[in-house]
């Protein structure tokens, strides 16, 4: 029997809003969402700190990968979300709670911004929504965050959001571009209990 998760998310559950932003489930159908998604996969900064799986160029192939998003989140494995500033409306980006286990109280957590909402804090303010509804909403008890090595820029987003850095995880990640060789990825992680830290 297979311990990942012993119910589904609660489709009621509220969507995270606060600190200027709003984010709410990706739209398969939406054609703003697919281009917002495909936008965000082809960013070279996106592709210079991420190997995905799946490798996919065009509109298509965004909107079959937000729909296994979408399947992700009905199975209760993963709650993936578009950044949208809360005032316009306006795509900054994507957040995700993912590999969800609900019965050891855990899961992973990334995110990617896009180049023209950079600098302005937005991965920071959502990690620290998506964490808060993680841990309310979902009621974990440990959110994990991984980054190659050298990320630099999301390592100091992990620290201002009071994940604490953990250990460097030996050849963890795909090096970029490729599938068949590694490079060493940072640990943080931030319990239920670890308090929020202020001032952000």
């Amino acid at each position: 029997m297979s311990l990942t998760r012993t119910r589904t998310l609660d489709p009621s559950l509220p969507e995270p809003r606060g600190l200027g932003l709003h984010l709410r489930p990706w739209d398969a159908a939406d054609e703003g969402d697919q281009e917002t998604w495909l936008r965000g996969y082809l960013d070279p900064d996106f592709q210079r700190w991420n190997t995905p799986l799946t490798v996919w160029t065009d509109l298509k192939g965004a909107r079959e990968s937000l729909r296994g998003r979408a399947k992700d989140a009905a199975a209760g494995t993963s709650a993936s979300f578009r950044i949208s500033d809360e005032e316009t409306g306006a795509p900054l980006g994507h957040i995700g709670v993912n590999e969800i286990n609900l019965p050891l109280k855990l899961a992973r957590v990334g995110y990617w911004v896009l180049p023209e909402a950079r600098g302005r804090g937005v991965a920071t303010r959502a990690l620290l929504l998506a964490s808060r509804w993680a841990f309310a909403e979902l009621g974990l008890h440990r959110l994990e965050l991984g980054h190659a090595t050298g990320h630099d820029a999301s390592c100091k987003v992990a620290e201002r959001c009071g994940y604490a850095y953990e250990g460097t995880m030996r050849e963890a990640m795909f090096a970029e571009g490729t599938q068949d060789a590694f490079r060493d990825a940072h640990l943080h992680a931030r319990l239920a209990a670890d308090e929020e830290p202020a001032g952000v």
